[in-house]
């Protein structure tokens, strides 16, 4: 078993997608990297926010979202900054109750706003992260 703290030893993809235990990890990073035909960079982050080790999708010099692996589930960063935030918020009511929550409730700071989406089925929030990620991504 990996140990996600241990800074020396980058893990591989599929070590952590054994680490996470959900098929749906894979299934987003082959998504995700079909689509956007960028490729994933595992880094360590020392943050006091979230330490360990992370995966970011990168297109163009630009973060399209960062994953944070957890066991049987993996949380997704997406960052909706003033380029993304009239788009995010025109598709909002469309979305599900979930993100609406979440994006209601997330502080903006210097015009951003750092939503953190677990995710654990392919479900409608799912869907609506590749939304947000292709918005990103338009911008």
């Amino acid at each position: 078993m990996i140990d996600l703290q241990e800074k020396t030893i980058c893990p591989s993809l599929t070590e952590i997608a054994q680490y996470i235990k959900n098929p749906v990890f894979m299934q987003f990073c082959s998504k995700i990297k079909a689509a956007y035909h960028c490729r994933e960079t595992v880094e360590f982050s020392a943050c006091s926010w979230e330490p360990g080790w992370n995966i970011k999708f990168k297109k163009a010099g630009k973060t399209l979202c960062t994953v944070y692996p957890r066991e049987l589930y993996f949380t997704v960063m997406v960052v909706v900054g003033k380029k993304e935030k009239d788009a995010v918020e025109a598709i909002l009511p469309d979305c599900a109750p979930e993100l609406q929550n979440l994006y209601h409730k997330t502080k903006e700071g210097n015009g951003q706003r750092w939503l953190m989406i677990d995710v654990e089925d392919a479900d409608r929030l799912y869907q609506d992260l590749f939304r947000l990620i292709q918005i990103r991504r338009n911008n």
